[in-house]
């Protein structure tokens, strides 16, 4: 699930993707999953079985190495999971644990995702003094919300890949990388 309103940016993506991707991509341009499923960290990965039963809430998890570089970690963990849940039922978590797995959203960050919401809508009906206030409100609430603080950033005309991205990471790796969700080891965050 792509959380983003570009649509014709991800289906270039897609479309020239030489891993070649063989699966449906959704887009959630609303971010609605987000608050949902207490995602603040991208990439999330949530696996859901065939009942809709979370069988293992957000983690971070990579399907490739392309930037193993810049996070540091090897998809061959998560994915060796992923194919022991797929293909055995092994699953990564007890059933009673993966309810309490995940904090639910913060105030400030429930505050955020509003002000977030607003900003959006008020940049659909042309209002950008609007927009950008509640851009800054959102962004002020959750600084370490990747899913609002880069995702505002083409929203606001920023490159979510250029300068502004990097010092997020940066003031996000000073803060102790905060991710709301399952670490890739397993443990809770």
């Amino acid at each position: 699930m792509a959380i983003d309103e570009a649509v014709d940016t991800i289906r270039t993506y897609i479309d020239n993707d030489t891993d070649g991707i063989s699966y449906p991509v959704l887009i959630d341009a609303d971010h609605l999953l987000t608050e949902l499923y207490a995602i603040s960290n991208v990439p999330s990965v949530l696996l859901i079985d065939g009942d809709d039963t979370i069988v293992q809430p957000n983690w971070n998890a990579y399907a490739t190495d392309t930037f193993t570089e810049f996070h540091g970690i090897d998809s061959s963990a998560q994915l060796d999971a992923i194919r022991r849940w797929v293909l055995d039922g092994e699953t990564m978590m007890a059933p009673d644990e993966v309810r309490d797995a995940v904090d639910d959203l913060s105030d400030d960050e429930e505050q955020a995702r509003l002000h977030f919401r607003l900003a959006t809508h008020l940049r659909n009906r042309g209002d950008e003094d609007g927009s950008e206030r509640n851009f800054e409100r959102a962004c002020r609430l959750a600084p370490y919300d990747f899913t609002i603080r880069r995702a505002s950033m083409p929203l606001r005309g920023g490159n979510p890949f250029g300068d502004e991205f990097f010092e997020l990471v940066a003031e996000y790796v000073e803060a102790g990388a905060p991710y709301h969700g399952v670490q890739h080891s397993g443990r809770r965050a």
